[in-house]
């Protein structure tokens, strides 16, 4: 019986013991671009919920990305690689900061950042739950706004990131219809302030 067991564990193919690890390498190299709806979810130390949020995102590796927010508020958040642009609609409001500033640690860098991830993460695979294959990863760089990041996978795609901040909260965002390697235009990650918005930073 025991020999029937090993010959069948190692007739399994070997995707089927790949980690989390595994899962966003292989990601990451066969996305260079990817686009998907989101709903984020932000949560306190006790659980209750304090935001919900939804909208559309894409990226363009290395280093552009955009985050459209279309409920319950208009927010845009871009990166053309060189800054990072947040606009506000409600507020009339657009800050921009250098993108290497403002990116790392951050799930953009694990999104849209350069191959080098573990330079800037620390990863380790975590168990498997709610039928996802699990990652952590810690940032290296600790002046940053998270503690951690958990990545969820379905085979070789990512439909959970959490987030966990200094704070005790949980920002867990869901993707879904996510489409690797569609065309993407440079216009899409430009970004030109509306017409009479305040401008922060540079």
């Amino acid at each position: 019986m025991k020999r029937l067991i090993l010959a069948l564990a190692l007739a399994l193919p070997l995707t089927a013991l790949a980690g989390g690890i595994d899962r966003l390498k292989s990601f990451i190299a066969g996305a260079r671009t990817a686009e998907a709806d989101f709903t984020q979810t932000v949560t306190d130390r006790g659980g209750r919920v304090s935001q919900q949020a939804s909208g559309k995102m894409a990226f363009a590796r290395p280093g552009k990305f955009r985050w459209d927010y279309s409920k319950p508020y208009e927010q845009v958040i871009v990166s053309d690689g060189v800054k990072l642009w947040l606009y506000d609609k409600d507020l009339e409001q657009v800050t921009v900061k250098p993108l290497a500033d403002a990116i790392a640690g951050t799930p953009a860098a694990l999104l849209a950042g350069d191959d080098a991830i573990e330079k800037y993460f620390h990863l380790k695979d975590a168990p498997d739950a709610d039928g996802l294959e699990w990652l952590e990863a810690t940032p290296k760089n600790r002046d940053t706004s998270f503690e951690r990041i958990r990545m969820g996978f379905r085979g070789d795609t990512l439909v959970q990131m959490e987030l966990f901040d200094f704070f005790g909260q949980r920002t867990t965002l869901r993707l879904a219809r996510l489409v690797r390697n569609p065309a993407m235009p440079a216009a899409r990650f430009a970004f030109v302030p509306p017409k009479g918005a305040d401008i922060i930073g540079e």
